[in-house]
């Protein structure tokens, strides 16, 4: 039977985001991509005779945009490094080797004193 001291205790802001969550995350931010390529696309169509370098910028933009997406959308769950551990493990107190630093020295006492002469 385990001591309540050992239990192990979870805490909720070290766990990982749902599954279901993650991967409607990674839909939301393809699908967000795709449709400002499309914009990028049309404004290419439209400003072509118009304003040609913006057109050429649209143009560079919808074809990088979906291979970025793609990358970014298969990169997989996120990794929390930074995030506190997992398990609260219980801290003991850690023993020190020889005299603690911050007592005192007391004055070494009289020979005749210690002596037990008696006086």
């Amino acid at each position: 039977m385990r001591k309540h001291s050992e239990a192990e205790t979870f805490r909720i802001t070290g766990a990982r985001q749902g599954l279901t969550e993650d991967v409607r995350g990674r839909q939301r931010r393809y699908v967000i991509s795709m449709a400002v390529r499309s914009v990028a696309v049309v404004l290419t169509a439209v400003l072509w005779n118009i304003e040609r370098p913006v057109a050429i910028a649209t143009l560079v933009l919808g074809i990088g945009l979906p291979y970025i997406a793609v990358v970014i959308a298969n990169a997989g769950r996120e990794n929390a490094p930074s995030l506190p551990s997992t398990f609260i493990k219980p801290v003991r107190p850690m023993l020190t080797s020889g005299a603690p630093e911050s007592v005192p020295e007391r004055p070494a006492a009289k020979a005749s004193e210690t002596s037990g002469d008696g006086g």
